[in-house]
């Protein structure tokens, strides 16, 4: 069934900022799919933008067109984790239901509001029976932190633990979330950057935690090498034992310690391609990866955190100032956009560099 409302019209580009800012502005109608045609993304609001809410879209969104159009209503589960809610919390606090979970393995993961955190139980309990394949709800009680990029959890509901087995693009990953980093939110991205690498390329992957850039990249390429470092020992224990678990050993070389001084005292000179997944501190380590890279250069996928209206723009330009500023040349780049938003106005943003 089609029905006709108020919507943003974006270009696709845009499409995941739109989504996130209508959400934070309680105008995402819920209850119609987004839908796309062409170059550009239709939205579906619960009322036209006006007064603030205008001008907060169009200082994110600039290009930001307000129309109407048909879209498709979605068909509801009736055991959604969102319906079940509704019969648990009070009617006012239903909207405040965590709409965003993470799915590592068998284990969800959510981010209690302020609103309700007296009923944090209640949001656990109604995710578990909602979701058969989990057997633990966690919520963050903390940001990523420190040189390990760890976060702190609470049991909502289920089996308390935190190690769990994940499986993505037809790999395989053993891990414990209270011990290293891992985000199902990059997803995207290993199957991205994996898909771009050739055959014979030599890979360097600073930041490599558990492997899911190294292992898919080898799997899918068998004439590969890829040096996957890490400063995290617990990461670097789990990363050994997805090598073994999904048949990449010889192609994926597990080293323990600083990137800086492994490619110092290792690496340099020998990369077609390097991975900086740290998006807290990659700037740090931009002068090891490109000494990292073969003489004639190679590619760099930089992720980094930005705030502000354009943190595309504002990346490409900071990054493109650091390169020059330690003495290397950028002879194009490939790619840059956002991956996702980590808070309001504050987004990860990827940079691909084609570095001399």
């Amino acid at each position: 069934m089609h029905v006709e409302s108020p919507c943003l019209k974006v270009r696709r580009k845009s499409g995941e900022k739109a989504i996130n800012l209508a959400v934070r502005l309680r105008l995402l109608n819920r209850d119609l799919k987004v839908s796309s045609e062409g170059r550009y993304i239709y939205v579906p609001l619960l009322k036209k933008p006006d007064g603030a809410n205008a001008e907060k879209l169009a200082a994110v969104l600039p290009e930001f067109e307000a129309t109407t159009r048909k879209f498709t209503r979605r068909i509801k589960c009736s055991m959604s984790a969102i319906d079940l809610a509704r019969k648990l919390l009070p009617r006012n606090l239903v909207d405040f239901f965590p709409r965003a979970t993470d799915f590592v393995g068998d284990i969800a993961i959510v981010e209690i509001p302020r609103e309700l955190e007296n009923y944090r139980q209640t949001v656990g309990e109604t995710v578990l029976k909602a979701h058969k394949n989990v057997r633990t709800v966690l919520a963050k009680a903390g940001a990523v932190s420190g040189v390990r990029r760890l976060r702190e959890f609470e049991l909502l509901a289920g089996q308390d633990r935190t190690e769990t087995v994940h499986r993505e693009h037809g790999c395989i990953y053993y891990l414990d979330l209270a011990k290293v980093y891992f985000s199902p939110r990059l997803s995207y991205e290993h199957k991205r950057v994996a898909s771009q690498v050739t055959e014979d390329e030599t890979v360097i992957d600073m930041f490599a935690g558990i492997g899911p850039f190294s292992i898919l990249i080898a799997k899918k390429h068998s004439g590969v090498r890829v040096y996957a470092i890490d400063l995290n020992p617990e990461a670097v224990r789990h990363l050994k034992r997805n090598i073994i678990a999904n048949g990449v050993h010889g192609r994926v070389v597990p080293i323990i310690g600083d990137a800086k001084e492994i490619v110092a005292s290792k690496l340099a000179n020998s990369a077609d391609r390097v991975i900086m997944n740290l998006p807290e501190r990659a700037l740090e380590f931009l002068s090891a990866a490109c000494e990292a890279l073969k003489p004639q250069g190679g590619i760099v996928h930089f992720y980094h955190f930005e705030n502000g209206p354009n943190p595309v723009e504002t990346a490409k330009k900071r990054l493109t100032e650091a390169v020059e500023r330690i003495g290397y040349h950028i002879e194009n780049v490939l790619l840059a956009r956002t991956v996702r938003e980590v808070s309001p106005y504050r987004w990860q943003v990827v940079v691909d560099l084609n570095i001399t």
